[in-house]
């Protein structure tokens, strides 16, 4: 994309043809500030049999934060540890297109970024038949924690229900907090913590679109995007949004995060990485 409006108006005709029965566009976003970074879960960066860590992680995080109060079932627990940085399978999306080209712009403006979009519905259609018809039934787009665990109450129910065929489910989580909710927040579960969203992508690429966006266009749309406050102010809601913006607004020069002597910790910046946006 060489523009702003080039791409305003290619992600318009993309959202397009996915609505069938749906008021509004069937897409959801994730943007990464470089074309280098990968889609790969958090948990999948720990390396090693990180799948056979997993049950522990969410033990543990369930144990230790007994005294947060997110949701009755195993998915308002999830949704909680990624937004806290928790390495989980999920991975973080969002029904705005502008969101996501925060997130892809917001740092390292020397480097491509990336506008990922997939469309839900068009996945779901893949869904293994009880979770299919749940949502059928429900009318709705993504699930709810709530409507998931009707039919997977757990992670291995979910992985029973894929067998060796993963699939790819989004639902929304609760509002935990205003980041949620500005950000329009969507997260994504593979049915194997073992599969990653690029081999998902590489099987259905008729599902997907991706924008690359040159450091020129990059500077433009993130121009835009301050001028429609679509900003660390609104998406990040408290003192470190606060923080992050006026860093960036200030800043002499280009904020290239994760280099020495950058103001970000190495924990924000690996959220960076795997486009982690609401945590």
């Amino acid at each position: 994309m060489s523009s702003w409006r080039e791409l305003d108006d290619s992600v318009g005709e993309a959202g397009l043809g996915g609505g069938g029965g749906h008021a509004h566009s069937t897409l959801v976003f994730r943007g990464l500030a470089r074309s280098t970074y990968t889609h790969m879960s958090g948990l999948a960066r720990l390396r090693g049999d990180y799948a056979d860590v997993e049950s522990h992680l969410i033990r543990n995080f369930r144990k230790y934060a007994h005294r947060q109060a997110p949701g009755p079932t195993l998915w308002d627990w999830l949704a909680l540890g990624q937004h806290h940085g928790l390495p989980t399978r999920l991975l973080d999306w969002t029904f705005s297109p502008l969101v996501a080209l925060h997130f892809a712009t917001a740092s390292w403006p020397e480097d491509d970024a990336v506008l990922l979009a997939v469309d839900c519905a068009g996945a779901h259609e893949l869904l293994p038949e009880p979770l299919g018809e749940l949502l059928a039934a429900e009318g709705a787009l993504v699930f709810t924690t709530e409507l998931l665990a009707k039919v997977a109450a757990d992670l291995p129910c979910l992985d029973e229900l894929g067998g060796d065929r993963p699939f790819l489910a989004f639902f929304e989580p609760p509002s935990l907090d205003d980041r949620v909710i500005n950000q329009s927040s969507v997260l994504s579960v593979l049915s194997d913590p073992a599969f990653q969203l690029e081999q998902w992508l590489e099987e259905h690429q008729w599902l997907a679109r991706a924008w690359l966006i040159p450091p020129a266009a990059k500077a433009e749309i993130r121009q835009r995007l301050d001028q429609a406050n679509i900003t660390e102010r609104v998406l990040l809601p408290g003192l470190d949004g606060l923080a992050d913006w006026l860093r960036r607004y200030y800043s002499p020069g280009s904020i290239e995060y994760g280099g020495a002597g950058a103001p970000m910790a190495a924990q924000e910046e690996r959220h960076r990485q795997d486009g982690r946006m609401a945590g």
